[in-house]
């Protein structure tokens, strides 16, 4: 992009950063959804006229991107792609075009153009670091291995890249038959059979599982362990595949597990036996079990995965051991216990023992931090949620600065094209290193471009100057404010909701079907409109905000109404369903905190911290004072016998 162009699209965009302008189509975008089309479908005639189309538009770096991608494996084009990457350097997009060249290159075997390119890229993922490690160690640099060595304990997958790789990690001896076990062991508890397969090869031929074998144990597991050998113990695969079973049986039913397991633990190694616990426990603990407790300790010297560490100690919340508590995250690697969520627990464990100087020493790691654990830190020492002073606007020249970042332009662009996957990534791309004033500026931009979630993830990012009205907005209030009065609900709860569902995206797909601002089902929708008395409902009205925002705050209202008016089990159920909110109940009182942090979905356990911190927020900008997250999170009573309303709702 030349220099003439940058000025003047500058101070075109310094005027139109004073006032909104996604609405006003841009002349080029139909020729920029042109060149999309026709890269979806390979069409380089096509791409090249709507690039031509495109010169001189923010969007056109996107269409010659698209351009230089369909000619990524033509030789000869090195100096082409090199002008582009110059061009554009730094960017978003630059990066991504050295990523897939350098793949390219990689498995083309051109060590002299990757090694150039490689140094240049800041974030080189599993593949490309190992074409990276390939090619040092061809050049006879082995620290090259022992770089490559922690990727084989990883969780994640490896690419066919890494092969070359793992293969001298265990020709020369770095990768040992146990080093082996233990990825087949992780593989095989994430239920990836053919990773796990994939890992097996490098064991002997009489060690090696095959396919046939962990399918049908994954299928029957409790008919691989009846028919178990009488002598299976003597070879460590009829070993392993009895703790296979073993953990299978205990994603349905850990105490048959238990069982099963008592019957062959005296037949197989003190290792296996902790090995085959652990998987136990975990499961146990995320069905709220109180036997997990003891099953961990059964556990004792296992190589515990963080996800198993983590449940440890959620399991001893949910039967309030404070000793267990504190032993567990007592216990966890450094980095994983110096997380907020197990900074805040092992400090509550050390207020429980009486040692309340420690516990305020852990509490500080986190407070002030605006989230979940940061509250609840706070608020044991003394602080309730507030909203901090909000920074200067952004002057007339940091406007203008982030109106010209081409980062921003095109992000902003695409997201006008409903190019939100593009728009997103560029726009987070570009504000990585971005000071306060810069982001507070991005933040405000995107606001008057109406992009209200590209504005929340700018406001969320500032360190030391903060504006929470760019953090938390709320926009819509002539359709939620009259929805929170006639219902008798919280407008602090709703927005907390909303933001946490949309990020107040009014056209909010989910890949499960959920629509618009409040992320309704459209089997809820047709529900709920039906028990309001909404005759007039078709589901086309899903996407109109006055609709959307009846629907779902009636349906909060009704999942609230059938769990006891309780703000943390209605979270839940919103996101999980009624039934699952009710089913993890305790059968005796559970402070909210800890009902929130023993949900066993993720997603869900996530989703219910963050909606009930962002609500603190919003109430204190509503109300104009404190609030205490502690007192919103409360106690969840046990449920009671016959109480079945919620477990009707869908």
């Amino acid at each position: 992009m030349n220099a003439n162009y940058t000025m003047k699209r500058a101070a075109a965009w310094l005027s139109l950063a004073l006032f909104p302008w996604l609405a006003i189509a841009d002349s080029g975008d139909t020729a920029f959804l042109a060149a999309k089309e026709a890269f979806r479908v390979g069409d380089a005639a096509r791409l090249s006229k709507s690039l031509e189309s495109l010169r001189g538009n923010d969007l056109e770096p996107w269409a010659e991107y698209y351009l230089l991608r369909l000619r990524l494996e033509e030789d000869g084009a090195e100096n082409v792609f090199r002008a582009y990457l110059e061009r554009n350097n730094g960017s978003y997009l630059a990066e991504k075009f050295r990523s897939e060249w350098l793949k390219v290159l990689g498995r083309k075997r051109q060590w002299e153009p990757f090694r150039r390119e490689y140094s240049r890229l800041p974030q080189p993922d599993l593949e490309t670091q190992c074409y990276a490690w390939q090619d040092r160690y061809g050049q006879g640099d082995r620290t090259a291995l022992d770089e490559a060595r922690p990727a084989w304990f990883a969780p994640a997958e490896m690419p066919d890249s890494c092969t070359p790789v793992t293969d001298a990690l265990v020709t020369e001896k770095r990768i040992g038959l146990d080093d082996v076990w233990d990825r087949v062991r992780r593989q095989l508890d994430a239920g990836k059979l053919r990773e796990a397969q994939a890992a097996a090869r490098y064991l002997p031929d009489k060690q090696m599982p095959d396919g046939k074998t962990l399918n049908a144990i994954a299928d029957k597991p409790m008919r691989h362990l009846a028919l178990l050998s009488g002598n299976f113990e003597s070879q460590r695969l009829g070993r392993e595949m009895a703790i296979f079973a073993v953990g299978r049986v205990a994603r349905q039913d850990p105490a048959e597990a238990a069982d099963r397991l008592r019957r062959i633990e005296s037949r197989i190694g003190d290792g296996e036996r902790a090995y085959a616990w652990g998987q136990i426990a975990m499961q146990a603990a995320k069905r709220h079990m109180p036997e997990a407790v003891s099953w961990y300790d059964l556990a004792a010297g296992a190589n515990l995965s963080e996800e198993q560490m983590a449940w440890r100690v959620r399991a001893a919340l949910r039967v309030l051991d404070w000793p267990a508590v504190r032993r567990a995250v007592e216990q966890m690697p450094p980095a994983l216990a110096a997380q907020p969520d197990w900074t805040y627990w092992l400090g509550r464990a050390y207020a429980a023992q009486g040692k309340r100087d420690e516990a305020f020493a852990l509490y500080r790691r986190i407070s002030g931090q605006a989230s979940f654990y940061g509250n609840l830190a706070d608020e044991e020492m003394g602080r309730n949620v507030t909203v901090p002073p909000r920074a200067l606007p952004p002057t007339s020249d940091e406007l203008a600065a982030a109106a010209a970042n081409p980062g921003l332009r095109q992000a902003l662009a695409l997201l006008r094209l409903d190019a939100r996957v593009e728009g997103v990534k560029e726009w987070n791309w570009t504000l990585r290193g971005m000071d306060d004033r810069q982001l507070l500026a991005a933040a405000e931009l995107a606001r008057r471009n109406d992009v209200i979630d590209r504005s929340i993830s700018a406001a969320d990012r500032t360190r030391d100057q903060h504006d929470y009205v760019l953090r938390y907005p709320a926009p819509f209030r002539d359709q939620v404010d009259p929805r929170a009065r006639e219902l008798a609900l919280d407008s602090g709860w709703i927005y907390g909701l909303i933001r946490q569902e949309s990020r107040f995206v009014m056209s909010a797909k989910s890949g499960v079907g959920a629509k618009g601002l409040m992320q309704v089902m459209p089997a809820t929708a047709k529900w709920v409109a039906k028990k309001i008395g909404l005759a007039s409902y078709h589901p086309g009205q899903m996407m109109d905000t006055e609709t959307n925002v009846t629907l779902g705050t009636n349906y909060l209202k009704l999942v609230l109404g059938s769990l006891d008016n309780h703000p943390v089990l209605a979270c839940a159920a919103y996101n999980a369903g009624p039934g699952r909110a009710q089913k993890w109940r305790s059968d005796k009182p559970l402070e909210g905190a800890i009902y929130a942090e023993t949900i066993p979905f993720a997603e869900t356990r996530d989703y219910v911290k963050k909606v009930m911190s962002n609500s603190a927020y919003y109430a204190a900008m509503f109300q104009d004072k404190p609030q205490s997250l502690k007192t919103r999170l409360g106690v969840v009573q046990p449920r009671r016998p016959g109480d079945s309303a919620a477990d009707e709702l869908p």
